[in-house]
């Protein structure tokens, strides 16, 4: 699959299909995949989850461990793969969030977007597709605690953000990818 070196972000709820969608559209792009981790072992069954993932991934594909700072590490990066998969923007915010936690929303909002940015600056850099991966989170109920108000408030910016840069947008529903932007018009490969 050639996705012309574009930012493709797909977006869905829990246990929507978007991780194994992301794997499978990277895995066309070519044997030389940098899938971009943001998860952090907190408790036993992250671990666990961290580590089942890590095992169905394909061994020739790299994995780069970033729970913040992925534009960065991406900058940094010495070699160009076929394709980057990030797993998930939705761990990085909350990663942000809980590092700023107390401080301003604003602040909070601030920080998350900076990334956003920093990843987008990384991703046309690098000229290479970047496959992002990110909760949907705005469809429910507001959240009663302040601090999921300002991750869900966060991430919604950070996902409107990253979709005004994407070249394509998808969005998983029960497996199944719908297009909810596609700047080339292609429906065929989704």
């Amino acid at each position: 699959m050639h996705l012309n070196s574009q930012l493709t972000l797909i977006l869905g709820g829990a246990r929507s299909g978007k991780s194994h969608h992301a794997e499978q559209l990277a895995a066309g792009c070519g044997p030389h995949v940098l899938y971009v981790a943001t998860a952090q072992a907190g408790d036993a069954e992250m671990a666990e989850r961290i580590e089942n993932h890590r095992r169905a991934r394909p061994a020739t594909w790299r994995t780069l461990e970033v729970p913040t700072g992925v534009g960065a590490a991406l900058q940094r990066l010495d070699d160009r793969p076929d394709v980057i998969l990030l797993d998930c923007l939705t761990l990085l915010a909350t990663n942000i969030v809980l590092a700023l936690e107390g401080r301003p929303q604003a602040d909070i909002e601030s920080a998350v977007l900076a990334e956003v940015d920093a990843i987008v600056a990384a991703q046309k850099k690098l000229d290479v597709p970047l496959l992002v991966v990110s909760n949907e989170v705005g469809l429910g109920l507001v959240p009663p605690y302040p601090v999921s108000r300002v991750f869900r408030d966060a991430l919604g910016r950070a996902n409107q953000r990253l979709a005004a840069a994407a070249g394509r947008v998808l969005l998983m529903v029960a497996g199944l990818p719908l297009v909810v932007k596609d700047v080339n018009g292609r429906q065929d490969e989704l």
